[in-house]
């Protein structure tokens, strides 16, 4: 089914051969404007906040934008999108005598065109989907003897966009599933709630049981699978339950030591600089990650990026060469 096209590149606001650092800053400062803790229209920042992650999903990706990239000039064509041919579909569908019966999904965080090239599909379970349900006929329920009397319906995939806060306080989500069969052009959506666990991580299931496709011969319907895609957040990088922030000093406060507030994902915390601090250094900050599903929590690291003034004053400028002419230290000394 054709759907419309969505321009990553123009979201981010990047030309389409912008580097990967010129796309990470584009999504950092989106982001930050975007973010739902702090932007006053609550709504509408949602729906960015959700655009901005979906585009640097893909873009801050480099396979899935290569990718996206081999697109080519089909991009411009906007609504009533369709990949050139041979372009290989990353979701599925359900086999049914060489057509396809497709699942869309609402409420994800995704837009069908992700969930259409970047995202799930279905799962094939059980022995009518090898042959088709058009192959199996109405009699399926009494193929091969009278023991095969029932088969379950596919499982289906999807994927669903889950914030930090999510996964530090658990939600709760209203899906939406539009099932469209090829043979009759008809479509149905179900709406219903979906449980986001505290502690969810990167790539893990949520089973949805009874939502996916529909049984065959009285057998139980499918069930849905949403797979969990942690939406990028503009100050923290996520590595299981362990949260990274990286935290710019300046030179004299990492010489000197100081004490400095670091934030977290409720509220921020003071962390203490020891005397000599190096670029790059790690200071962990015990049970301040995210929540692991029952296991202890996790912890986070302040990463400490120590940075030059690149315009001084003729009096910062004359400090400074007294400073040089003070010190002993040589970093070059062997």
């Amino acid at each position: 089914m054709p759907v419309e096209f969505k321009d990553y590149y123009a979201t981010l606001g990047v030309p389409r051969d912008a580097s990967d650092d010129a796309i990470k800053q584009a999504f950092r400062k989106l982001a930050r404007k975007y973010h739902p803790d702090v932007a006053p229209d609550k709504r509408d920042a949602e729906e960015q906040f959700k655009a901005i992650n979906e585009a640097y999903e893909v873009l801050g990706d480099p396979a899935k934008r290569k990718k996206y990239d081999t697109l080519g000039a089909n991009w411009k064509r906007g609504a009533g999108f369709e990949p050139p041919p041979g372009w290989e579909r990353a979701r599925g569908a359900r086999s049914s005598g060489g057509t396809a019966e497709e699942f869309h999904f609402g409420g994800t965080g995704f837009s069908d065109f992700f969930e259409q090239f970047f995202g799930g599909g279905a799962r094939f379970s059980g022995i009518e989907d090898l042959f088709g349900r058009a192959a199996a006929g109405p009699d399926a329920g009494r193929g091969f003897g009278r023991a095969a009397t029932a088969r379950k319906g596919t499982d289906v995939e999807g994927d669903i966009l889950v914030t930090l806060d999510e996964v530090l306080h658990g939600s709760i989500r209203e899906i939406s599933l539009r099932r469209q069969d090829p043979r009759t052009g008809q479509s149905e959506t179900h709406s219903f709630k979906v449980r986001i666990p505290s502690g969810v991580q990167e790539g893990q299931n949520i089973r949805v049981s009874g939502k996916g496709g529909e049984g065959l011969g009285g057998g139980a319907p499918g069930d849905l699978y949403l797979r969990v895609r942690l939406a990028a957040h503009p100050d923290f990088r996520v590595r299981g339950a362990d949260l990274f922030h990286e935290m710019d000093l300046a030179p004299w406060e990492a010489v000197l030591g100081t004490t400095i507030s670091v934030p977290t994902l409720d509220r921020p915390v003071s962390v203490r600089i020891p005397p000599g601090t190096v670029n790059g250094q790690q200071l962990r900050v015990r049970g301040r990650g995210l929540p692991s599903g029952g296991g202890p929590p996790g912890d986070l690291y302040v990463v400490l990026q120590v940075q030059v003034p690149r315009t001084v004053s003729d009096e910062e400028r004359r400090l400074w060469q007294d400073l040089r002419d003070a010190s002993r230290f040589n970093p070059r000394a062997t």
